[in-house]
């Protein structure tokens, strides 16, 4: 027996609602990585920076993310969705409210930790939150909402720090910094009355107020009894150490691997985004920030077809052949770093277009593999994994093109890619349409889940689950 109340319930009003508030802390998390490259060069000529500060000022929020997922994660898992999710917000809009009074960098680097830590905080709280309300069929879905999130709050970012560079004059750096606040509040009122997740507090051997939630805002009535029955096959302890013990340690380091081997090889593409946008005379000055823009845009195209398929199609089918399609692209720029400007545009169109599937999954899969125990825990873990793959293709990719060249550097992306394909090969498991207590469960031996029926297996699909 399974959630079933929740797993087939219809989307309604609830669900968006839901979706768009847990949405903020990727949008904000896109705005404020993308803002602070914009406002650096104006920090640097009013605070005088060098560049070691400079560099602490990039990665700060970096920094305060691996530990906002490692230390928050846990905790929502122990004390509720609820009782975090507006909380991180409320640090995170004081926090970037007092960036525009800053007279030094240290206050600037102590702020862009703590921005970092709410927002490595709230991907455990709202995913998890938003994962355990949705309805089975519409978990990719709505994971891609947050991505798209993301993107849109990137894109963002680069739009107004182009406006206020034009219109602020000196000192529009301390406005853009500023400005996440305002973004922060509409998304603080926006999770006002949101209710605790019911298969937490059944978790926590509270499923008379479940039943009465569910009630509520599903308008089902499911007993007591019957949610202590669905839970029961799958309680755990909840400790931190169940994420690397059994399969539960290959599925940690499944969501780290694969999202590393993709998000190198993507910031590869974008820092070479300059070829294309000085072909349209885009590519210096503030008109870069809204090439940039434009990039960021390219990318969010990507994750829209991929939002259905993945619920169609299914998750290691898309996963698996999308790394193998986002090679090509790659490989091509390594083989013709000179290429004309329309081909260069083509490859950033197949990349963006096959990498929207690893996206999503970016953050569906560490809620989908993992029970409710420890869900907040292992999607904290996979933020906090993830910040080393974000800060090499930041600052390692860059000294690449410098010192190895284009070719090399695509090269190099081509074989990352290929990396995770064989990782998404070997581990990668078939979650969709399965009720969460089911694919969250320990499996049998370690094998992974079966293929949906009716759907082909991946070559090297691994054996199905013992039931």
């Amino acid at each position: 027996m399974h959630l079933t109340a929740i797993d087939e319930a219809p989307m309604s009003r609830f669900h968006r609602k839901l979706a768009v508030a847990c949405s903020g802390g990727p949008l904000l998390d896109g705005y404020l990585l993308s803002i602070i490259g914009i406002a650096l060069s104006g920090i640097g000529a009013d605070l005088g920076l060098g560049s070691t500060e400079t560099a602490m000022i990039g990665v700060a929020a970096l920094v305060g993310m691996f530990f906002g997922g490692l230390i928050i994660g846990p905790v929502t898992d122990r004390v509720g969705r609820r009782v975090m999710y507006v909380i991180d917000l409320a640090v995170l809009l004081t926090a970037s409210a007092a960036c525009a009074f800053v007279t030094s960098a240290w206050q600037l680097i102590a702020l862009r930790l703590i921005v970092g830590f709410a927002i490595g905080a709230d991907y455990p709280i709202a995913t998890s939150l938003l994962t355990e309300w949705v309805p089975k069929q519409q978990r990719a879905r709505m994971m891609g909402v947050l991505i798209i999130a993301w993107y849109a709050g990137a894109a963002g970012a680069y739009f107004v720090g182009y406006a206020l560079a034009q219109t602020a004059g000196h000192g529009a750096w301390r406005w853009m910094l500023a400005s996440a606040a305002l973004v922060s509040a509409a998304v603080i009122a926006l999770r006002h009355g949101t209710p605790e997740s019911p298969r937490w507090l059944v978790a926590k051997g509270r499923p008379e107020e479940a039943s009465a939630l569910i009630a509520r805002v599903l308008d089902v009535r499911v007993s007591p009894e019957d949610l202590v029955a669905a839970h029961s096959s799958t309680a755990r302890r909840g400790s931190v150490a169940e994420l690397f013990r059994g399969v539960y340690m290959r599925r940690t380091a499944f969501c780290a691997l694969f999202y590393t081997c993709a998000v190198i090889p993507l910031w590869a593409l974008y820092i070479f985004g300059p070829t294309i946008l000085g072909a349209f005379g885009l590519g210096s000055g503030n008109l870069s920030n809204l090439g940039s823009a434009l990039i960021t845009l390219l990318f969010l195209v990507g994750t829209l077809p991929a939002m259905r398929a993945l619920e169609t199609v299914g998750r290691r089918r898309m996963i698996t052949w999308s790394f193998a399609a986002m090679v090509p692209p790659l490989l091509i720029l390594g083989l013709w770093p000179a290429a004309p400007v329309a081909v260069v545009i083509l490859c950033f169109c197949l990349y963006g277009l096959f990498s929207g599937a690893p996206n999503i999954l970016e953050w569906a899969y560490p809620n989908e593999l993992f029970p409710t125990s420890i869900r907040a825990s292992a999607v904290g873990m996979a933020v906090a994994l993830s910040r080393f793959g974000a800060a090499a293709g930041t600052y390692l990719v860059p000294v690449s093109l410098t010192h190895l060249g284009t070719a090399t550097t695509m090269w190099i992306g081509a074989a990352i890619t290929a990396a995770g394909w064989l990782v998404c090969l070997a581990w990668a498991e078939e979650t969709s349409n399965r009720p969460l207590e089911e694919a969250g469960g320990a499996v049998a031996g370690g094998t992974a889940a079966a293929p949906r029926p009716g759907k082909a297996a991946v070559p090297g699909d691994p054996a199905p689950l013992a039931e």
